[in-house]
């Protein structure tokens, strides 16, 4: 059994590495106002972002499908990994040496699957660039000259070369402690005939394949001899760690490129990565031994943002089969909020042999010439049809206009109608253009019917309006348009994110005062990890409110409600904090004049004297608190 990692251990783990640093890994983050940053929830589907990250209180939330929690929390959902594997991590990029509290620390035995996985394919690509320094592998360092990489190319990307024999590499990772179980499970090894482990990857040069984090997960294997009957590039089975439908080839290298210039360029091999990247165009990326699809297409909207002002160029071969492939990345367009594009090299020449051919300019010059990919699908529509009869231009206009339809920006859908006339050659130009309007308000129609229909987009709550309420049960159904649960938010939101504003004040309150049941066992989680004056000079003051939560769904309130932007445009000071404390008591106190009011209703002229002389008089004290509170403001607390 692995022994229980030691509780100091975790919180220094926890401590040391900020959250925003660890998002930023996996989607592209941005200003949200009073500290907070905000992105592209990389847990479901939107067009806005409404995934917020709070860099002082350590925590996520998304506003969207209500996913949130810490540092760890975020690596656990997004990676699949066990709490222990996360903290595993997260020590390793820490440098924190960590403590099991049951027998010690036995390297091997207490990681989890995963990050043992993680590991041995970081020691084989070790192993593998090592290899190809060798008299084996001049065959392999022969093919990156030949396609003009030299060595510093190949560090740059990490290639390396599996040797020729059976089982060089299995043989190497047992002697560093990995089990032929691992080895067999993470893909480095294959059974063989005779029942014993064998590398899979053997007299091939190697591309690491490295996940967003910047891991390896896999790798991607090149023929070099004719004697080997294998395909010309071998991938990394699907395992655990790796899905070739779920990583990119050089998103590790291009990632902050790609966010920075709101553009990535998709090419369709390895060397061809390596060829843009020396080329200057460095947000180049490729899929491995896969079509471009779905999870491609998510990965790299977390970095784009939607922004419609980012672009995705895709560079095909001019062939049969790179139209193909055009074609059907155009079937993803609607996918992208950023604008696609198609580079078509010249005499069929991928980016490497380009590069080799004309030198570094001409790739560069090869991805400013990109043609809008909706136009290359109209041209190859059309180009089926003989447009030089009423039958074949009728044909091509029913099988191109719904392509025009569906552009996004309407004003280039405007100018693609017309365009879309003129390679037909209909005169009547208002004819086509109407015929296109009407098919797009038919998509529009259907989407509102439920057919078709797009996602609607997420949306961060903004400062005027009332954030969503969060999926799941949380109790009675709230009115969050309701002023008197607006401002116990907010004033929940004061305490969680700046509770040196609301103290002690806030600490008086009871938790009857929170008239939304959920909020009142928010408060309750407060006053539980010591109250907002003790948490004032505490940084690990919202964990202890989390850990006071009676479940999750109260914990993803909690975490809700210490990430939330606050509704103040400047920054919240205490006069602020003061219109929150107020509000909330002043509601208070109405529900209460309202409760007593029911209650000499209900007693009615034959009530007892002096219980209705009580009940007035509490009355009447009420009313003049809530006078007080009304003119005097804060100072009446």
């Amino acid at each position: 059994m692995a022994g229980r990692i030691n509780d100091d251990d975790v919180k220094a783990v926890r401590d040391a590495v900020p959250i925003d640093a660890v998002v930023s890994e996996y989607l592209q983050l941005r200003n949200a106002g009073g500290g907070n940053l905000k992105g592209l929830c990389p847990f479901h589907d939107e067009k806005s972002p409404s995934f917020h990250v709070s860099t002082a209180k350590g925590l996520y939330h998304c506003f969207g499908c209500q996913e949130g929690g810490d540092t760890v929390d975020f690596i656990m959902k997004i990676d699949h990994l066990s709490f222990a594997e996360t903290i595993e991590r997260l020590a390793a990029q820490a440098g924190i040496t960590l403590r099991y509290e049951e027998g010690g620390y036995t390297p091997g035995r207490q990681q989890g699957e995963r990050t043992r996985l993680v590991e041995a394919h970081k020691v084989a690509a070790q192993f593998y660039i090592e290899q190809l320094d060798g008299p084996e592998a001049e065959i392999g360092r022969r093919f990156l000259a030949e396609r003009g990489f030299d060595q510093a190319a190949a560090q740059h990307f990490g290639v390396g070369y599996s040797p020729a024999g059976w089982d060089h590499l299995t043989r190497f990772l047992r002697g560093r402690g990995f089990s032929d179980k691992e080895l067999i499970l993470s893909g480095l090894s294959q059974d063989s005939r005779s029942g014993k482990p064998i590398d899979r990857f053997r007299g091939r040069l190697m591309w690491p394949i490295r996940d967003i984090a910047g891991e390896v997960v896999g790798f991607g294997a090149r023929k070099l001899r004719d004697d080997d009957n294998g395909p010309k590039y071998l991938n990394t089975p699907e395992t655990p760690i790796y899905r070739k439908s779920q990583v990119l080839y050089g998103i590790d290298l291009a990632k902050k490129e790609i966010a920075k210039t709101n553009r990535a360029v998709v090419v369709e091999g390895y060397t061809d990565v390596m060829a843009c990247h020396l080329a200057g165009i460095t947000t180049a990326i490729a899929t491995c031994g896969t079509s471009f699809g779905e999870g491609h297409i998510k990965i790299l909207r977390r970095l784009l943002m939607d922004n419609a002002n980012a672009e995705v160029i895709f560079t095909f071969d001019g062939d049969a089969a790179g139209q193909k492939a055009a074609l059907r990345a155009f079937e993803d367009d609607q996918k992208f909020a950023a604008e696609t594009s198609i580079a078509i090299t010249p005499g069929g020449m991928d980016p490497c042999e380009l590069r080799l051919a004309k030198g570094d300019d001409a790739v560069a010059d090869l991805v400013e010439s990109r043609t809008p990919l909706f136009e290359f699908a109209l041209r190859h529509v059309v180009a089926r049809h003989n447009l030089d009869t009423a039958v074949g231009r009728a044909a091509a206009l029913d099988e191109a206009a719904p392509i025009v339809a569906h552009i996004k920006n309407s004003s280039i859908q405007h100018e693609s109608a017309v365009q879309l006339a003129g390679m037909l050659g209909i005169l009547d130009t208002q004819f086509v253009v109407k015929r296109v309007s009407q098919l797009a308000r038919w998509a529009r129609e259907r989407g509102r019917d439920g057919q078709d229909r797009p996602r609607t987009p997420h949306r961060a709550p903004a400062a005027a309006e009332a954030p969503p309420q969060p999926a799941g049960p949380r109790g009675p159904a709230l009115n969050l348009r309701s002023p008197a649960h607006r401002v116990e938010r907010e004033l929940l939101k004061l305490a969680l994110q700046r509770p040196d504003l609301v103290s002690p004040a806030f600490d008086a309150y009871g938790v009857d005062e929170f008239t939304a049941p959920p909020y009142a066992t928010v408060r309750q989680c407060i006053e539980d990890a010591g109250g907002a004056t003790a948490g004032a000079a505490d940084p690990g003051y919202v964990a202890r409110v989390r850990e006071a939560a009676p479940d999750d769904t109260v914990r993803a309130m909690v975490t809700e409600l210490a990430v939330e932007p606050l509704h103040t445009r400047r920054d919240p000071d205490e006069a602020y904090a003061g219109v929150q404390l107020v509000a909330v008591r002043l509601a208070a106190v109405n529900h209460r004049v309202t409760e007593i009011r029911g209650t000499l209703q209900r007693l009615g002229p034959r009530a007892d004297p002096d219980h209705l002389a009580a009940v007035q008089n509490e009355l009447w004290i009420l009313q003049q608190y809530g006078q007080s509170l009304r003119e005097r403001g804060f100072a009446a607390l």
